[in-house]
């Protein structure tokens, strides 16, 4: 048996792949149980590797840095990939709704970390760990040793500090989420299944009552106008017929326009009364609105067609079908004119059956091509976004330049890739099945390994004197800042459950409490709402630790 020994406990690159396959599995097992109905999921992954360390379990310490922070990359531009394509639109509607609380929280919760310091006479070297572990950000502890390298201060105890809290800052957030919705979220503050579709998309019917448009074209009227919509179909006389660019309009006639919730009510003011049918169902089937139509999704899977302008198609004109819709990466867009596509991209068709199949040769539809993996987009992001993390950025007043790191630069990067890729004629299409494998696994990795390094001195932290007491204001940091936060945006912001457990999560720098919130909660509220905030609440971070060391010390 001693091959099994050696297997386990000789430091080799077999060994740790070993190691963190065993803590992930058993993690992953343990995180499926349900206690008082709460699931910690992948989050289990780092408490068992905290147990594995405690008990001697180690890897070799260069694979155990490798490991960890591959994990965290591949996890968080993955993420960004991923939350791409509907991030600027999502920053343009809500950017400021989400990010002043996130800001908030953060600060929030370094007064609230200074205030405990005075009260309970915890140097401040030591508080600077207990706030960084409680909010599990691991680059603001890093700037936070270096500041205190600099300065002549011992920065053993933030180290102490932030792997004593870490655990509980982990928990602190999904436990303060679960507190919010089994207390305070009503219904209404829960996103639906197709929360997504009404968020971006809204479909009306008006009666065209406004003499201004009697015989004008359809051309002429969106030129004019400075809403965004697209006419689907007209009825006049009891005939339907697909709109074409030229196509004009008289009294009486019915259209159905594909809008945004926010224009519905000022294109009523501009068509006609506004018809009481609701078309946002989920259930409509749209073929049998009429007979003489038909409604499909076709994938575009060409590569050429990567990038380009619906405009630029010409599809409408030439084959006289109208393309209403566009589903791309869990969020529906509306088909502008100046939409660019992207590989992957599912349009929503209607038309004649011979001119839909028309359209079909044209954009692909060939869903076994999309599953071969184009991994160059995902290594040059890789390197793109290391790349960037690591750049200096000098800020007037302190002396230590502040760096993205490995978590900020990569999912920036992503997030850049995932939206304007297609403009460069990048494939950066992956299937949702990919992303979230990709996702997983470094978020696995990252865990078990952070598990591993905190486990050795954990238990023996825990129990000296000090260690209940940096407990108990790690937890007050984690728990309270993010319910008091949570409870301002949910209830004065108006902002929904999903979207405030992903800026929670964000500002908090907690991608298992953000893998937590996506299992419980429907939609991609959670993540779109993360990747919004956590750029920028990462780098207030890494600042906001030096500036305040600075000044107290």
């Amino acid at each position: 048996m001693d091959w099994l020994k050696d297997l386990l406990l000789e430091h080799s690159a077999l060994q740790a792949v070993v190691v963190i396959s065993l803590i992930s599995t058993v993690g992953i097992m343990l995180g499926k149980i349900r206690f008082f109905g709460i699931s910690l999921g992948t989050a289990f992954i780092f408490f068992t590797g905290i147990l594995a360390g405690h008990f001697g379990l180690t890897i070799d310490p260069q694979m155990l840095i490798y490991a960890e922070s591959f994990g965290l990359i591949l996890f968080v531009y993955a993420l960004g990939l991923q939350v791409g394509p509907g991030f600027f639109s999502s920053m343009r509607a809500e950017g400021t709704r989400l990010l002043t609380p996130a800001i908030a929280l953060i600060v929030l919760g370094t007064l609230l970390a200074v205030g405990l310091a005075c009260a309970f006479g915890i140097p401040m070297p030591d508080m600077s760990g207990i706030l960084c572990g409680a909010t599990t950000n691991t680059p603001a502890l890093g700037a936070a040793q270096q500041t205190l390298q600099q300065m002549g201060i011992d920065a053993n105890g933030a180290a102490l500090g932030c792997a004593v809290t870490y655990p509980l800052g982990v928990v602190g957030v999904i436990l303060a989420i679960v507190f919010l919705r089994r207390f305070f979220v009503r219904p209404a503050d829960l996103p639906g299944p197709d929360a997504e579709h009404r968020k971006n998309v809204f479909i009306a019917s008006y009666h065209i009552t406004n003499p201004a448009l009697f015989g004008k074209n359809i051309h002429d009227i969106a030129v004019n106008s400075h809403h965004r919509f697209v006419i689907s179909r007209v009825w006049r006389n009891g005939q339907v017929s697909i709109p074409t660019s030229d196509k004009t309009l008289e009294q009486d006639d019915v259209i159905l326009v594909i809008t945004t919730p926010a224009e519905a009510e000022a294109l009523g003011m501009i068509f006609g009364e506004q018809e009481k049918r609701d078309w946002n169902k989920k259930d409509i089937d749209w073929n049998a609105v009429d007979s003489q139509l038909i409604s499909q999704r076709i994938l575009v899977t060409r590569p050429e067609i990567n990038g380009k302008r619906l405009s630029q198609l010409r599809l409408r004109n030439s084959y006289g079908i109208n393309i209403s819709r566009v589903y791309r990466s869990g969020v529906q867009l509306l088909a502008t004119p100046d939409l660019r596509l992207q590989l992957g991209d599912r349009l929503t068709v209607v038309g004649e059956a011979q001119a839909i199949r028309n359209v079909e040769k044209i954009l692909g539809n060939a869903v076994k091509s999309l599953n071969e993996p184009n991994l160059v987009a995902v290594f040059i992001g890789l390197i793109l976004g290391l790349t960037l993390g690591s750049i200096p950025v000098s800020i007037p007043g302190i002396s230590i330049p502040v760096k993205l790191g490995l978590a900020g630069g990569p999912i920036i990067v992503g997030i850049l890739i995932g939206t304007f890729g297609p403009r460069l004629h990048m494939i950066t299409y992956t299937t949702q099945s990919a992303n979230l494998m990709l996702r997983a696994l470094g978020l696995s990795m990252y865990l078990a390994c952070l598990g591993l390094d905190a486990g050795r001195h954990f238990f023996e932290t825990v129990m000296r004197p000090e260690g209940a007491l940096w407990l108990g204001t790690g937890f007050l940091l984690t728990f309270v800042p993010v319910v008091l936060v949570g409870l301002f945006a949910l209830r004065v912001m108006k902002v929904d459950f999903g979207s405030v457990s992903g800026l929670l999560c964000g500002s908090m720098a907690n991608p298992m409490a953000l893998n937590y919130a996506n299992d419980t909660i429907e939609g991609d509220n959670p993540s779109v709402s993360y990747a919004t905030v956590y750029p920028v609440c990462m780098f207030l971070r890494v600042i906001i630790i030096q500036v305040t060391l600075m000044l107290v010390l």
